[in-house]
């Protein structure tokens, strides 16, 4: 991967779930981005900006482009220093894929279920979103090959999601936003980790971060009576 894709990645590194939230425009000029976004308050999400001239009432269907998908720092060496895993590139670049694919079935089942229609082309209603999970850490990868070991976390993992809205036809940036969260299991109990478990900690993870976007367009954005 070249360093510009790489870094093309990193700055799509931190979105997601603008959620029933005021924007605030800055009255200190140092708080408006290079683009031109300001500060959401009460953003439900580490770090959310808008641009304070958006209409995202016209936005009635929705293209989501592929999610780019980045480990933690020294994740893969520090998994296979467990003697009962060896962690190959091709499983890492599967796991990427599996969790850019999951991600893109849990936005799309959100969002349609909202009203949103999921679209692949451009358009004066369609809002387009680009993702990016980063700093991905899957505490017990499932590796998909024999053997009887197993492993017992009391936790999945954690990712941050990054993600940024735009007009289809103009270009123009409407949005960005930033979010990180763990894995959660109830109680911290040790159980399991395999491909079943890690995947359904993740759809919830995705769902909460899909359902804050579903709420900041609906509660703030959409007008009433669309639906």
């Amino acid at each position: 991967m070249s360093t510009k894709t790489l870094l093309a990645g990193i700055v799509l590194a931190f979105l997601t779930g603008l959620a029933p939230a005021t924007v605030a425009i800055a009255e200190d000029e140092a708080q408006i981005t290079f683009d031109g976004l300001v500060p959401v308050e009460n953003a439900r999400v580490a770090m959310a900006y808008i641009n304070p001239e958006a209409d995202f009432s016209v936005f009635r269907r929705v293209a989501i482009l592929d999610p780019f998908v980045s480990f933690r720092s020294n994740w893969k060496r520090n998994q296979n220093r467990s003697r009962t895993r060896n962690l190959r590139a091709s499983d890492v670049e599967r796991i990427k894929t599996d969790v850019s694919a999951l991600f893109r079935d849990v936005f799309i089942e959100r969002l349609e279920t909202a009203g949103f229609e999921i679209v692949t082309e451009t358009g004066e209603d369609v809002l387009v979103l680009r993702p990016a999970i980063i700093d991905l850490d899957i505490t017990a990868p499932d590796l998909r090959r024999g053997g009887r070991s197993r492993t017992y976390t009391a936790t999945g993992g954690a990712a941050t999601l990054y993600i940024e809205l735009f007009d289809s036809v103009s270009g123009d940036i409407l949005g960005r936003a930033a979010d990180r969260q763990a894995a959660r299991r109830g109680g911290g109990m040790m159980t399991w980790s395999n491909r079943v478990s890690n995947r359904a900690e993740a759809r919830r993870m995705f769902g909460r971060w899909a359902d804050k976007l579903v709420e900041f367009l609906n509660d703030h954005y959409v007008e009433k009576g669309q639906k």
